[in-house]
């Protein structure tokens, strides 16, 4: 996992991430709020991030881009060696008004020059887009630039607005086609109608199918449309959020033949709170044509160790209800029951960061789910299962002791929905790596956050007026996160980065 590390701890803006020939993941990011730079790290995995020389700066004063910088994607040239980043610009005389789309170039993804080539920087024109003589908000969107090419032809997708409707439901994905006099624009290529932008747009092709991501101010989630045909029309699903409520800025990049989802999260529903990029998801399609988000292949590699059920210490109650049972079916399977109030049975973690997975039942309509960092009171995470309305939750719950008028916290960090099955069965994974936690409903990851209340504690589960069971289960022990703080030694800089750049030329080789 990525985050700052100086004086705020909420520096982190937009992100992309790009992959190189060498399997080196390259993430650039912006850096609020002072927008003057785009920060630049390498990984070899997706998870343990190393600052390398920062990418781009403002520009001199009077230049395009003299007043701040935001949101960049970065791939291969379309014609020759090397590399070019599209990034957003905005210049002091403007007054923050209008956004622009430049360009610059790399030949090792280190160096970067900006270029004006293709009739850079574009900016936001009628007829399809508002101008400075439409312009309701007074300010035009014009920003976040994505390039994607189609039958040999270079697009950008951009965060624009409609020319035209009401006027918080102008948000549009932009689109310019790179012809030989440069970029122009062409209609937006998707309007949904409804939001006053969509941010960060990207699209990728899946199955035979078009994908077009774009981040959501109005709610802070991720969501998606599809089309068969690339300039559409796309649609959307009768639930089309990709990322749950925390999740932004969301950009795909391709990984052999794993679609990988960046994205940053922010902690406590609030913008400006500590930020983190958190471990990459992988995109897959069901059956119905839907986006469906999968664990990162990459955890199994971590595995350390991995303990079955009949090894794990046996849960013990925790709250003392005379109406709970824990009984031990066979050495693959535990049955937990309470006929009135709540119950929660736990056991020591092998491991402060693991995976635990297995199949869980319950029977009747009572409440269930799991506990994590639970304390001896019953403080910690909860992990909610509604197997009758299909939702689940993320909570924090328990004492707090800095306020004796109101000694409880309860807050519901995260929800989401999963299908329900007839037999009222799931299968389980659940991921805690440092502060990051992960859950998966039969192979589908339906929650994935952040949070820093609880740190310490048991896992396992609750039962209120039900009877659950979980069966075959096991716990894989992974080591815990590495803590990124950016050096001040450019020689540093350059070995990481070249020891990473051998790593990748020996799997090729």
């Amino acid at each position: 996992m990525y985050s700052g590390s100086g004086f705020s701890n909420w520096e982190i803006g937009d992100v992309d991430v790009f992959i190189d020939e060498h399997g080196v993941h390259h993430l650039f990011h912006l850096i609020i709020p002072n927008h003057d730079y785009i920060a630049h790290a390498v990984s070899k995995d997706g998870l343990s991030w190393k600052r390398v020389k920062n990418a781009l700066f403002v520009g001199d004063p009077g230049e395009w881009d003299d007043d701040m910088l935001w949101t960049m994607h970065v791939s291969k040239k379309s014609t020759g060696k090397g590399y070019e980043m599209y990034y957003t610009g905005l210049k002091r005389q403007d007054k923050g008004i209008e956004q622009k789309v430049g360009r610059a170039v790399s030949k090792d993804l280190i160096h970067w020059t900006k270029d004006n080539s293709y009739g850079m920087p574009i900016k936001s024109e009628p007829p399809h887009y508002e101008s400075p003589t439409n312009n309701p908000r007074e300010w035009i969107s014009f920003r976040d630039p994505f390039k994607y090419q189609y039958q040999g032809d270079d697009y950008l997708l951009i965060c624009a607005r409609s020319a035209s409707g009401p006027i918080y439901r102008r948000g549009c994905v932009g689109v310019a086609k790179r012809e030989k006099e440069g970029f122009v624009l062409q209609k937006p290529l998707h309007i949904p109608y409804v939001y006053d932008d969509v941010e960060c747009p990207c699209v990728i092709e899946i199955k035979g199918s078009y994908y077009l991501l774009g981040s959501i101010r109005e709610d802070i989630k991720v969501r998606y449309w599809s089309s068969p045909e690339f300039r559409g029309e796309y649609c959307a699903f009768h639930n089309n959020v990709l990322l749950p409520q925390g999740n932004y800025a969301a950009r795909v990049v391709k990984n052999d033949d794993h679609f990988l989802v960046y994205n940053f999260y922010f902690a406590d529903g609030n913008v400006n709170t500590h930020r983190v990029i958190p471990p990459p998801k992988e995109l897959d399609v069901d059956r119905s044509g839907r986006l469906m988000l999968k664990s990162y292949y990459y955890w199994e590699k971590l595995y350390q160790k991995t303990i079955h059920q009949k090894d794990l210490p046996h849960p013990l109650p925790v709250l003392g209800n005379p109406t709970a049972e824990f009984v031990i079916e066979n050495e693959n399977k535990w049955q937990f029951g309470c006929r009135s109030g709540y119950e929660i049975y736990s056991f020591e973690k092998p491991s402060s960061d693991f995976v635990w997975e297995g199949t869980f039942s319950v029977e009747g309509l009572g409440k269930t789910g799991f506990v994590i960092e639970c304390d001896k009171e019953g403080t910690g995470y909860y992990i909610s299962i509604d197997f009758v309305n299909g939702f689940v939750q993320f909570r924090a719950w328990g004492f707090n002791e800095k306020d004796v008028k109101n000694n409880f916290i309860f807050e519901n960090i995260q929800t989401n929905q999963f299908e329900i099955h007839e037999n009222r069965q799931i299968y389980f994974k659940i991921i805690r790596y440092g502060n990051y936690y992960e859950l998966s409903i039969d192979d589908i990851v339906k929650l994935t956050l952040l949070d820093f209340k609880y740190n310490e504690g048991k896992i396992g589960i609750y039962v209120c007026s039900a009877v659950i069971s979980v069966s075959d289960s096991k716990i894989h022990v992974i080591p815990e996160p590495e803590n990124e703080y950016a050096t001040s030694d450019p020689e540093k800089y350059q070995k990481d980065y070249s020891r990473m750049m051998q790593m990748g030329n020996e799997k090729s080789n």
